[in-house]
């Protein structure tokens, strides 16, 4: 709806500058501008015209290049209403929403600039490193069978090894007594220093509400700003970085099977389908159960060390699988869920659903 509404008021506010350039130019009798206005200036207003026409087109588009446009429209659009104040000066009215919505989306598009930033410091550094070598049968044998299985089912064998991945998520997600909000995700994970950088566009209400999860080096931050101006959520520290350290794991675990081969797990089975697993970077140790099916498959994830950081506790956190899907030469999940297991009973908080993954991606992809 808003959209829909936008597009209008750039459309029609465009059109509406025709009205000087029409007098500038002595087409038709123009009663609405009741000073003379030059052709210069009609030219203005004509290019005016066709910049929020312009704007409009891209808006729809979802080109970001369009606010950046309406910088240059909105101050000649109320450039020429001064000129003609008395008869446009109305006109500031959309020239003020507009600039909102455009202060909206620029602070939107600079917070995810930070995120870009961190994944082209990412995509520089392993672009120095070696290329990967093939996985082998090799590097499989002091896995747990299980877990070997596993890596063999997702068709990792006989591939490049893992360096880096970026994945895209489309879902829902919800807080205790709050309504489902869909989402739509991308990440990059790099496995050569472990980092996740996971940036989120939730709908909220019909507003678009950006969040920003980093964990790189030694520190794991959480950001979540409307508008990419506020700062509803700020949070880091050593709680976070322990659970984002169980998610850094669990996104090896579902979404980059490969990359197990990992020398900072250490393994231990528990049964032909059951393994333990501690995970172990920058002194932080997690410890998680992994469960596969009876075909081979992840079928969940388990760990008692992650924290709620709302309101700071700890719970097991899990992640069943439903469903596996073939993508790009390699199979993975299809479908997920994200569960808090409270004392009161289990709580599914996120549902997320595969779009896209890129193995080793060496440039920023849109």
């Amino acid at each position: 709806m808003f959209r829909i509404v936008f597009f209008s008021l750039l459309s029609i506010h465009g059109l509406i500058h025709l009205l000087g350039f029409a007098k500038a130019f002595g087409y038709g009798h123009i009663e609405q501008l009741t000073k003379a206005i030059s052709k210069p200036q009609g030219m203005m207003w004509l290019l005016a015209a066709l910049l929020f026409v312009l704007m409009a087109v891209l808006f729809v588009l979802r080109k970001e290049a369009w606010w950046m446009l309406g910088v240059a429209a909105v101050l000649m659009s109320q450039y020429l209403i001064g000129m003609s104040w008395q008869d446009a000066k109305f006109g500031s009215i959309a020239n003020v929403l507009i600039g909102l919505v455009m202060l909206a989306y620029f602070g939107q598009w600079q917070f995810k600039n930070h995120y870009l930033r961190d994944v082209r410091e990412g995509l520089a550094r392993t672009a120095k490193l070696v290329a990967p070598a093939l996985l082998t049968e090799s590097d499989l044998v002091a896995l747990p069978a299980p877990v070997a299985a596993y890596i063999r089912l997702s068709g990792a064998v006989g591939q490049p090894k893992l360096q880096a991945i970026k994945v895209v998520f489309e879902g829902q997600m919800r807080d205790r007594d709050k309504d489902w909000f869909s989402f739509r995700s991308e990440q990059y994970n790099f496995f050569d220093q472990p980092t996740r950088l996971f940036y989120m566009e939730g709908r909220i209400k019909g507003l678009k509400v950006p969040g920003y999860h980093a964990y790189k080096g030694r520190t794991a931050s959480m950001q979540i700003k409307p508008f990419g101006f506020i700062p509803v959520v700020n949070v880091q520290g050593t709680d976070l970085f322990q659970a984002e350290t169980v998610t850094l794991f669990n996104d090896m675990c579902l979404l980059a099977p490969a990359s197990l081969i990992d020398r900072r797990i250490q393994w231990e089975a528990i049964d032909d389908r059951q393994v333990k697993a501690v995970f172990t970077n920058e002194g932080q140790r997690i410890t998680a159960i992994l469960h596969f099916d009876e075909q081979g498959w992840l079928a969940d994830f388990e760990s008692d060390d992650r924290y709620a950081m709302s309101d700071k506790q700890r719970y097991r956190f899990s992640t069943p699988v439903h469903g596996t899907q073939a993508l790009h030469g390699r199979k993975i999940l299809s479908e997920g869920d994200a569960v808090w297991h409270y004392p009161e009973g289990a709580f599914t908080y996120g549902k997320f659903y595969l779009k896209d993954v890129i193995y080793n991606p060496s440039e920023v992809s849109r």
